[in-house]
């Protein structure tokens, strides 16, 4: 079995970079003993000292607290009152950054992943942020818990080949206005369940 992920990962300095390794990592939950698990195929960068983050200017909210916490925690918010959406935290304490996780490719549980999506396409059980979190159980309960624990984790997964990756702007924050443009969003070339193309 792959190893989790472990501190030293998460910690870095640089939240980009770390948004372009997740690609390819396999996510993990442990659901009242269900087990789901998926291939990391879509990621956005997030850092306090761009507009698009909620944490941007060092804003320290209930909300965002966790973000000023060390690397390797998981910070879920609920968006638009009903989407709950995944994020890893990164960086030291008091250095507000995070990795959005946008997409899955389904691996484990996949019986379970369709009894919690409904009736929907098999590309289109995790193929976005609230979808991919409504597949894996993941609620904000599980904001605040840590990576190294077992209910929710991050491991190795298949190696993903440099070229395959793709870079872009991130999606759905023109508030954020030329940060907005930064090129924070990374996903894996010809994926299905990539959210946007």
């Amino acid at each position: 079995m792959a190893k989790k992920l472990d501190q030293s990962f998460y910690e870095r300095s640089n939240v980009v970079t770390i948004a372009r390794q997740l690609i390819g990592k396999q996510l993990f939950t442990n659901i009242d003993g269900i087990i789901t698990s998926g291939i990391i195929v879509e990621t956005e960068a997030y850092s306090w000292k761009e507009r698009g983050c909620h944490a941007f200017g060092e804003k320290r909210t209930t909300r965002t607290e966790i973000m000023f916490g060390a690397g390797g925690c998981a910070y879920v918010y609920l968006c638009y009152g009903m989407y709950h959406l995944f994020n890893v935290v990164t960086n030291k304490k008091d250095k507000a950054e995070a990795v959005l996780i946008r997409a899955l490719e389904p691996v484990t549980g996949l019986e379970y992943m369709r009894t919690r999506r409904g009736l929907v396409k098999e590309s289109q059980l995790s193929s976005g942020p609230g979808k991919l979190t409504q597949a894996m159980g993941i609620t904000r309960k599980h904001n605040a818990l840590s990576l190294l624990d077992d209910d929710i984790w991050i491991q190795e997964g298949p190696r993903v080949k440099t070229d395959s990756i793709v870079t872009s702007k991130r999606i759905g924050i023109d508030y954020a206005g030329e940060d907005a443009n930064l090129p924070w969003r990374f996903y894996l070339r010809d994926n299905i369940w990539v959210s946007k193309k």
